[in-house]
């Protein structure tokens, strides 16, 4: 008989291959830890690799929080073609002769980026219409208005130019695609331009330096693979943390608000009187904190 799920919560910082998705990932990893829960923070295309973290058991409940963070790239751009999905996966739909292109007008293009940017939301995108993903309208050919937002390109470093690629290193903004960054840049330089390589390297405060890959992490034993895993509070790292007394906290877990002088306005990590996390709430300008998101107590 098939062993059931176990209760691992927690954390893991993925380092994903290329070529494969990002729900193929984290099926890999749910399958070697045996977990009865999964989701990650945020997809990362097939064609990209790098840091994507993953989440387990009761983790799950606070993943969206790092849909909003910061992200940084390193990302190849091939200048003179475009694809129709603006990355190395697309049929090529035009080409046009980058000769005359130097170095020096390239770098020009790359550095002024940096700012605030209007972005069109390219089809081939996970975002939903109508509760269908833009991906299966473009495939079917057909082409959904999308109103554009507005992003940040916090940093860019060049880090090659050879003629007709560019090799980047990008902070981003939450809602950033890199891919129509690279379309952007083929626009000013009037010559098209697509994306040609995408590694992910950091998500907020997790860095692609602490992550360990798909095949190294399904090789491991059982143990092993569980010291990888990060508690779930780990996603909260920069939220103000709140500690509670045993009465405060027992209140809490009862779903009762509290009042907790000196707690700052908005979203705060929660925790007992021993120091475990307890999971986040909402502190008003009144100084009452309202349990929102707690872990599942036994």
């Amino acid at each position: 008989m098939a062993r059931k799920g176990n209760p691992i919560s927690g954390v893991l910082l993925l380092d994903k291959p290329r070529g494969i998705t990002s729900n193929a990932a984290l099926q890999g990893v749910k399958r070697a830890l045996r977990a009865a829960k999964a989701g990650h923070t945020g997809t990362l295309d097939p064609m990209a690799s790098g840091l994507l973290p993953l989440c387990f058991g009761e983790a799950t409940k606070f993943s969206g929080l790092l849909l909003n963070a910061d992200k940084a790239y390193r990302a190849e751009i091939t200048l003179g073609v475009s694809t129709a999905s603006g990355d190395a996966e697309g049929a090529i739909i035009g080409t046009r002769s980058s000769d005359g292109l130097t170095a020096a007008a390239i770098r020009d293009v790359l550095i002024g980026l940096v700012g605030s940017l209007e972005q069109v939301p390219p089809m081939y995108s996970a975002l939903k219409h109508a509760g269908r993903p833009m991906y299966e309208y473009a495939r079917e050919g057909r082409v959904i208005e999308r109103p554009s937002r507005t992003v940040t390109i916090l940093a860019l470093e060049v880090l090659r130019i050879d003629p007709p690629t560019a090799e980047i290193r990008v902070e981003v903004s939450k809602g950033t695609y890199i891919r129509s960054l690279a379309e952007e840049v083929g626009r000013r330089l009037d010559c098209g331009g697509y994306l040609s390589a995408l590694r992910r390297e950091t998500v907020g405060s997790f860095s692609i330096g602490d992550s360990v890959t798909l095949e190294a992490f399904e090789g491991m034993t059982p143990d092993s693979r569980l010291g990888w895993l990060l508690p779930p509070d780990a996603l909260l790292e920069g939220v103000p943390r709140v500690d509670l007394d045993e009465r405060d906290g027992v209140a809490v877990r009862q779903g009762r608000s509290v009042r907790i002088q000196g707690a700052a306005a908005g979203l705060v990590r929660l925790y007992d009187h021993c120091g475990a996390f307890m999971g986040v709430g909402h502190a008003g300008e009144d100084a009452s904190i309202a349990p929102q998101r707690l872990l599942q107590t036994t």
